[in-house]
C-alpha cells in the first residue's frame, strides 16, 4: 500500500473507503487496492414521495469491478459486470464482488 493517497481531498467515506459520485457515475474503493467498484446509473424513474413531491430514483444501474492496473487496456480492466434494477441491488452485489476480488488478489 502507498504511504499517501493518490488523490487528496475530502470524500464521503463508507467502510473506510472513498465513495465518490459525479452526476450518474459512482466510484467506490481505494485506488491502492487491486480493484474498485464502478457504477453508472443508466436510467432513472420518477416516483411520488411521501409528502407528494416527485423523486427520481435509479431504475437501471451498470455495475463493474474494475482493476486499478492502468497498464491494462480498458476492456481488460473489467473483471466482472452486471446490470441491476436499483441502486440498492447494485451496491449489494458490488460490495460482495469487491471484497472477493480484493481478497483473492
Amino acid at each position: 500500500m502507498a504511504d499517501k493517497p493518490l488523490v487528496s481531498g475530502k470524500y464521503l467515506m463508507f467502510r473506510d473507503k472513498p465513495f465518490v459520485r459525479e452526476n450518474n457515475t459512482i466510484c467506490y474503493g481505494d485506488m491502492t487496492d487491486d480493484y474498485v467498484l464502478f457504477m453508472m446509473i443508466l436510467k432513472n424513474k420518477t416516483v411520488q414521495g411521501a409528502e407528494g413531491e416527485t423523486l427520481e430514483i435509479p431504475d437501471k444501474v451498470l455495475v463493474q469491478i474494475l482493476s486499478t492496473d492502468v497498464t491494462k487496456n480498458p476492456v481488460e480492466r473489467i473483471a466482472k459486470q452486471t446490470e441491476k434494477n436499483s441502486l440498492f441491488d447494485a451496491m449489494d452485489i458490488g460490495l460482495i464482488w469487491l471484497e472477493k476480488f480484493n481478497k483473492d488478489a
